[in-house]
């Protein structure tokens, strides 16, 4: 059975449809396990479609779980998942799916970039949940296209990958390039794609059998770290506020924000101390330095090189407001963090607990 798509807004190539649109029955994904994968984003992503199959009373949708060697992964929270080999599973897919996770032995990563490589240029979809945006990317397979990745992620992606359109959204779904941001926007990713092939009430059957009151578009923004109450501030305060994010290397002064957003200085000020308990300088300094944090723990640029990316003139500037507001300096976290043994660690080809940049082989050894 062939089934045709309802909507076509989402590629951003003009005119052209979604990868699934003329393709029958059953819709076929592949799940590429990573050791310690999320179980909530495989969950939130497999859960929808087998719902749909039962709403619809057929096999509507199918799913396979594989690994590179076909062996068993075990996710984060200890359970141990079957896997066939990736290649069997690929036969007869129609998109194969990256689940991120925090390990991956640097001898590895070669494996997947061939396996998803191969899977392109046989036509196949791709796409990630989470942090699997990352092997993506250093695949190569993102680049002009727009994607996502989990917030915390978002700064040092956005570095790492200059020719990828990287997005705040929930889920991007580009032609054939699929990604989300993990937990449960895997399953409004999921609930998308069964509204665009078959028809919004049965996307809307299918969360309520979740509980899952309201299904997020790809419009939807990501809520996590201190962006999380933005939606719900007024919008003179939510136009500040991106402002302030698209600026975080060369900064806009208090004035320039006020004129902005149609208000006198004062008065933003007065907004931001009534919803955010800040003067807007302060919350600007917050975003920052929380944009240095993401950059300390996920890249491994020189400080130096981050305290310039968010706008101070020296790391000491950096340290002083970094230690103020996270109680310790800016090496410190990264000495916590293990950056130092980074180098000693890929040479001896541990596998260890890695940031997904430095897992996915996207870093060089930290510097001082």
């Amino acid at each position: 059975m062939t089934v045709l798509s309802h909507s076509k807004g989402l590629s951003s190539v003009p005119g052209a449809g979604m990868f699934y649109d003329s393709v029958a029955e059953p819709l076929t994904f592949s799940f590429l396990l990573i050791e310690n994968l999320s179980m909530m984003s495989l969950s939130s992503a497999i859960e929808p479609l087998r719902s749909a199959n039962r709403l619809i009373g057929r096999e509507a949708f199918r799913w396979r779980l594989c690994s590179v060697d076909g062996e068993p992964v075990t996710a984060s929270n200890g359970i141990r998942l079957d896997a066939a080999p990736v290649e069997q599973a690929l036969d007869g897919s129609h998109a194969i799916f990256v689940c991120g996770g925090m390990r991956i032995a640097p001898t590895d990563v070669k494996r997947y970039l061939a396996v998803l490589r191969g899977a392109t240029r046989r036509g196949i979809a791709v796409g990630s949940l989470s942090t699997g945006s990352y092997l993506l990317a250093w695949a190569g397979l993102l680049d002009g296209y727009r994607c996502t990745i989990h917030w915390e992620n978002g700064a040092a992606f956005e570095e790492d990958f200059p020719k990828v359109i990287a997005t705040g959204k929930i889920y991007e779904i580009d032609r054939d390039r699929m990604t989300c941001s993990g937990g449960t926007a895997a399953m409004d990713m999921m609930l998308h794609v069964i509204a665009d092939r078959y028809d919004p009430d049965l996307a809307q059957r299918v969360a309520n059998q979740f509980h899952h009151e309201r299904i997020r578009d790809a419009n939807d923004e990501q809520r996590g770290g201190r962006l999380r109450r933005v939606g719900s501030l007024p919008a003179p305060l939510q136009r500040t506020v991106h402002t302030m994010q698209r600026n975080l290397e060369t900064t806009v002064s208090v004035g320039e924000l006020a004129r902005a957003a149609g208000l006198s200085p004062r008065q933003l000020e007065r907004l931001f101390n009534q919803h955010l308990g800040m003067t807007p300088a302060r919350y600007y300094l917050s975003l920052r330095v929380d944009r240095a944090r993401e950059l300390l723990i996920y890249t491994n640029q020189p400080i130096l090189e981050i305290a310039v990316a968010v706008g101070f003139a020296s790391t000491s500037h950096l340290g002083q407001w970094f230690k103020r507001i996270y109680g310790m300096r800016p090496s410190e976290l990264r000495e916590r963090a293990g950056r130092r043994q980074l180098g000693q660690m890929v040479q001896r080809g541990d596998v260890a607990s890695l940031s997904p940049a430095v897992a996915f082989g996207t870093d060089a050894p930290a510097k001082q």
